[in-house]
């Protein structure tokens, strides 16, 4: 059976990575460096993609990364990701990034959403196909929606 007659669903490779703001990872006004949030950001995406495809996977696009508040130094940061769109031998990642400030009783808050193109490759490390995706909410299918307009963008116009 080809990994084009599986069909996954998005909860078998939703992941969650939780961090503490260290002193390493802030900047000189204790804010988390910028590029440090992107490395944890596509590594979760990997983990995600990884889980859905069953093989190795390359970042070969970020889409959409926004920064909508800081992370301060002792924060805690929790990024969730999960498989919105499959095609052929690729997958969008989206990763939600939420900061909490438990010493001050303060509400998880969504500071980042990056959505991210990861590929599958095989043994030679070529590209190859990949699980398709069960969706089972009506959230699932407004995020397979969202994802393959994004890719029609992303062919029609590359480099915006």
């Amino acid at each position: 059976m080809s990994n084009q007659d599986v069909i996954k669903s998005v909860d078998e490779s939703r992941t969650e990575q939780v961090h503490i703001v260290m002193p390493g990872d802030v900047n000189s006004s204790f804010h988390l460096f910028g590029g440090l949030l992107m490395q944890w950001i596509d590594v979760v995406a990997a983990v995600v993609a990884r889980r859905h495809a069953n093989r190795e996977v390359l970042t070969a696009a970020v889409d959409h990364l926004s920064f909508l508040k800081p992370a301060h130094l002792d924060d805690i940061v929790t990024l969730c990701g999960r498989v919105t769109y499959v095609g052929t031998t690729s997958m969008e990642i989206c990763v939600d990034t939420y900061v909490e400030r438990p010493e001050r009783n303060a509400q998880r808050a969504l500071v980042n959403r990056a959505y991210l193109t990861m590929v599958a490759l095989d043994e030679n490390r070529k590209p190859t196909p990949v699980p398709r995706l069960l969706l089972e909410s009506e959230q699932e299918k407004a995020d397979f929606e969202a994802g393959q307009r994004r890719r029609d963008d992303r062919k029609r116009n590359p480099y915006t």
